[in-house]
């Protein structure tokens, strides 16, 4: 039976997007089926954008920009589906991406998150297939750039999962509680995927669900403090005590070469204010952390084990993939694994 689907746009300043790609996700709907969209209090005509696009869509209006995590809980909190999935608005759907997507739970693949094939450029090349986390706690896009022949031929787990098109059963996340909402926007995909993964969850991509993202890398000084800033709030909240102590020598390195990288970059002060705001938050994060260790049923190494030493992504530069460095990241990874495998 195929579950009832609640799909969950979060919108600001998004009337572009709405009118171009919302039209391709409705007509694919089927009887039962939902869109929500909760609005940022945008300024740009998106509501009107939504009705015309989409004039059978739930629309919750905010009063304040919430950011894309409490905007998300909002319209979680408003669903009435079975299966949840939440959709990013410059995000359209290929032909038969709604039936896809619902295949893992009609197919009782046992998956507790997925996620949809990410494209980018007109379905050319690949957005995300997955995402991958280094073992510092940077995460990126799984396959980036790389021509769309190279995607999964089929079903496959993954690292974590894109907020650009993620599913969720509804019994699945209310049982994680949604996402961070002091994240506001970034890296609260890859903190739900963990929390699902450390309470024992799999996680899964459907190559066969295809959205195309309008996608742009590029980053301001806000988006640099929220990224490094909810860098560290996916360490303190998600890791297991062992791996975080196992990491502290790296992460220290890290540290010191981010704020060299920073500098040359020209966001050394957002790098300073995401410090800035990770001490201020620290107890919450610390109360969190225990609350989300509570859930733990696996252990320290097979956590480790979707963590990577390669930092192989294609927007990180060439320098991250120098041979020295990349001998010597794999070098302390291995001890590391080796220590964590040997205490369980």
């Amino acid at each position: 039976m195929s579950p009832r689907l609640s799909v969950i746009v979060v919108t600001y300043d998004s009337a572009a997007a709405v009118a171009h790609c919302m039209p391709r996700v409705v007509e694919q709907l089927a009887p039962g089926d939902e869109l929500l969209v909760v609005d940022n209090a945008s300024r740009d005509g998106t509501l009107d954008a939504v009705r015309t696009a989409a004039p059978g869509a739930s629309v919750l209006a905010q009063a304040d920009n919430l950011g894309f995590a409490a905007g998300a809980n909002a319209g979680a909190a408003a669903a009435g589906g079975d299966l949840l999935l939440f959709l990013n608005p410059d995000a359209e759907p290929a032909p038969g991406f709604v039936e896809a997507i619902r295949r893992p739970a009609r197919d009782d693949r046992g998956w507790a998150a997925w996620m949809g094939l990410v494209t980018m450029d007109g379905g050319t090349r690949i957005n995300t297939s997955g995402g991958i986390i280094h073992f510092t706690g940077i995460a990126w896009s799984g396959e980036a750039q790389r021509p769309v022949a190279a995607a999964p031929p089929g079903p496959a787990e993954v690292p974590f999962l894109s907020g650009t098109c993620l599913a969720m059963p509804r019994s699945a996340w209310e049982r994680l509680g949604g996402f961070p909402e002091a994240f506001f926007m970034y890296c609260e995909d890859v903190d739900v995927s963990l929390r699902a993964r450390l309470a024992g969850g799999r996680l899964g991509v459907e190559p066969a669900a295809r959205v195309d993202h309008d996608y742009d890398f590029a980053k301001g000084a806000e988006k640099w403090r929220r990224l490094e800033r909810n860098r560290w709030a996916v360490l303190l909240r998600d890791y297991p005590g062992s791996v975080l102590a196992a990491l502290a020598p790296a992460l220290l390195a890290t540290e010191i070469a981010l704020l060299a990288i920073a500098a040359a970059g020209g966001w050394l002060p957002a790098k300073l204010l995401a410090g800035v705001d990770t001490l201020r938050g620290l107890p919450r994060l610390l109360r969190e952390r225990r609350a989300v260790q509570a859930t733990r049923t696996i252990g320290a190494a097979e956590f480790a084990r979707w963590l990577t030493p390669d930092l192989d992504s294609a927007y990180l530069g060439r320098a991250a993939t120098l041979g020295p460095l990349r001998w010597a990241l794999r070098a302390y990874w291995r001890l590391v694994t080796a220590a964590l495998n040997a205490v369980e």
